[in-house]
């Protein structure tokens, strides 16, 4: 079992530590939040979701020149760095008492969230060689997932509890596992800082790698699955299906344990930026598939049926979840410069911000007002962007071939 989850010793099983100790305290912090602002603090529902959408708008943007930082001073002190400054966000959320306290503190942990997501990819690329790391990563989101599970747990007791004293007990904790994180981290070799960019070079070269743009564009469309089981799914069986309310939890769990137990198997499939193509191709078929499936749910009054089809449903969506997860990393480290990682992965990475900013609000919209038909259409923009990622993964590397080939001119010397 725990060659499943954690990785090989060495650096990689360092890192899946270092995630490990903040996944316990994020994972209560999940189950906990939405309800202590709400319940607690006093902010209305469209509050925090103003607050929250503004704050990973900021982190979409601020990843890039975080990443970049840890290019340029190292992506070890870089990550720890953030994972203090994360924790320390976390830490004043136990002192909000109003809604503007509220946004400053959800815009400087989204933007600390996502610039620590940077440094650590970056991290990661710098300790792993190029043909183990999209394995590596499949380790630390297995063992991500398990520390999500036992920290939605404790979550569930400070929700049983319900008290004032419980949900700051959970964000304490939450922000103690950010400084045990970066304590883990510090015990890794460090990783060279790059050199400093040429006169005449962009600092962001990122921005202008028009390429790679377009894969972490349709990267952001195949990660708007990411609401479906927090949020969408949820209300899609209450409001629209026969099944008992209990399926929803049943589905959170069937997910979880998918990822710790199948994530590394799926992205054993991967070997190269042709599999990795292909890995996300059939993952928006299978999501396709899934999403069909979730519309069927909805067709007749048995809770039987109707529970036997979200069961179908949501293995597959998990295991196209799986499948873009392993072909999303490859490609992602692959087309990355080595000694620009960091802005590289804050670009990629973005895309995860933008499906927890966007995402809610248009699948809410798509599926629990459009029913069936939203789904199909989910179900066709995942296969679009599947389909479309081989080709822009190609057009990638024409690019980088060519420009590997350009010799800068010389002017020759003077008789």
């Amino acid at each position: 079992m725990s060659s499943r989850i954690l990785p090989p010793s060495g650096p990689p099983r360092v890192l899946a530590l270092a995630q490990l100790a903040n996944a316990f305290g994020d994972g209560a912090y999940y189950v906990c939040s939405a309800l202590y602002f709400t319940r607690i603090v006093g902010l209305s529902p469209t509050q925090v979701g103003f607050a929250l959408t503004l704050g990973w708008a900021l982190g979409s943007v601020a990843g890039v020149p975080l990443g970049h930082l840890a290019d340029r001073w190292g992506a070890r002190g870089t990550a720890a760095l953030l994972a203090v400054a994360t924790g320390a966000a976390v830490g004043s959320f136990l002192f909000v008492t109003s809604f503007a306290l509220f946004i400053l503190a959800a815009c400087l942990y989204t933007c600390c969230q996502c610039g620590l997501g940077a440094a650590r990819q970056a991290l990661l690329a710098g300790l792993v060689d190029k043909a183990r790391r999209t394995g590596v990563r499949a380790h630390l989101q297995a063992t991500v997932n398990a520390g999500l599970a036992v920290g939605a747990a404790l979550g569930g007791l400070a929700l049983h509890l319900d008290t004032r004293q419980a949900y700051l007990a959970v964000f304490a904790m939450d922000a103690l596992s950010f400084l045990a994180s970066a304590l883990v981290l510090l015990r890794l070799p460090a990783v060279p800082p790059s050199p400093p960019v040429p006169a005449g070079e962009p600092a962001l070269a990122v921005l202008r790698d028009r390429p790679y743009a377009l894969i972490s564009l349709l990267n952001m469309i195949m990660l708007l699955y990411m609401p479906l089981l927090s949020l969408v799914i949820p209300l899609w069986i209450v409001q629209r299906t026969a099944a008992p309310s209990w399926t929803v939890s049943a589905l959170l769990v069937l997910n979880t344990l998918s990822v710790v137990l199948f994530q590394v198997r799926v992205a054993r499939r991967v070997t190269g930026l042709g599999t990795a193509s292909r890995s996300v191709r059939q993952a928006g078929l299978v999501m396709l598939a899934s999403c069909a499936v979730f519309a069927l749910s909805a067709a007749g009054s048995s809770a039987w049926a109707a529970g036997a089809a979200l069961l179908v449903a949501a293995c597959l969506q998990v295991l196209g979840e799986m499948m873009h997860a392993s072909g999303a990393w490859e490609v992602g480290f692959d087309l990355a410069p080595q000694d620009r990682q960091g802005q590289y992965q804050g670009f990629f990475g973005a895309g995860t911000a933008v499906a927890r900013m966007l995402g809610p609000l248009l699948l809410t919209t798509l599926i629990i007002t459009w029913g069936p038909p939203g789904w199909l259409l989910l179900g066709g923009l995942f296969l679009l962007a599947g389909s479309a990622m081989g080709p822009a993964v190609r057009w990638a590397e024409r690019n980088r071939a060519a420009a590997s080939t350009i010799v800068p001119f010389r002017r020759a010397p003077s008789l």
